[in-house]
């Protein structure tokens, strides 16, 4: 049986570089779903002063393209500046795997916005976001749609968890349709703070649960 992967692929998926995670990273992101098979978590360590990118892990959740995909982008932003790493493309890191099947293709988008995602982390951690917009209940609802419902595999947004958000003086307040004793509730506590702390202008995010 001939596979659709390219030799480069296959090596990557045997053998990926960089896979695990980096405790106590500068920045990490979280991107996919279980629901459509494919996850990516990355982790950085940046050097605070050249904000070159000195340590790069990932886990991957799927297919074989989605651990060659993870593998390469590390391998791809490894030593570059933040800023470098920002122009790193799908289409680059699908080049560099001898190409992927059109039904894969996917894999290589979800590896680069991933890494992008956990470069957005960092500089909002580090107050390195130029145009500083004020957080508002629609921003706050973009990213908890980036916050999984383990359940289901979808995020809070769509699967309806969330009843209300309030943004006022730098205090979100989001309050979600689940049981404070849920066995998933911690996770996605934390998680959601993770997602909406970096924000240049909170102070402080409160997630209540009055399921």
């Amino acid at each position: 049986m001939t596979l659709p992967y390219s030799e480069t692929v296959m090596e990557h998926f045997r053998n990926p570089r960089n896979v695990g995670r980096i405790e106590e990273p500068d920045a990490k992101a979280l991107e996919g779903s279980p629901a459509c098979g494919d996850m990516v978590a990355v982790y950085l360590k940046v050097d605070e002063d050249s904000h070159r990118i000195e340590d790069i892990k990932f886990e991957s959740y799927g297919c074989a393209s989605n651990i060659a995909t993870g593998s390469i982008i590390t391998e791809l932003a490894k030593g570059k500046t933040i800023e470098e790493a920002k122009g790193i493309t799908w289409e680059e890191a699908a080049n560099a795997l001898g190409g992927l099947p059109p039904v894969k293709v996917h894999c290589s988008v979800l590896a680069v916005d991933g890494l992008r995602a956990a470069i957005q982390n960092y500089e909002e951690r580090h107050g390195l976001v130029e145009e500083q917009v004020a957080t508002d209940d629609v921003e706050v609802r973009r990213r908890l749609k980036h916050v999984m419902n383990p359940e289901v595999g979808l995020d809070l947004v769509r699967t309806k968890l969330v009843k209300e958000i309030q943004v006022t003086e730098g205090v979100v307040r989001i309050v979600l349709d689940m049981a404070a004793d849920h066995q998933f509730a911690n996770n996605i506590r934390e998680e959601i703070v993770e997602k909406i702390e970096p924000l240049w202008d909170v102070v402080r995010v409160d997630v209540e649960f009055a399921g």
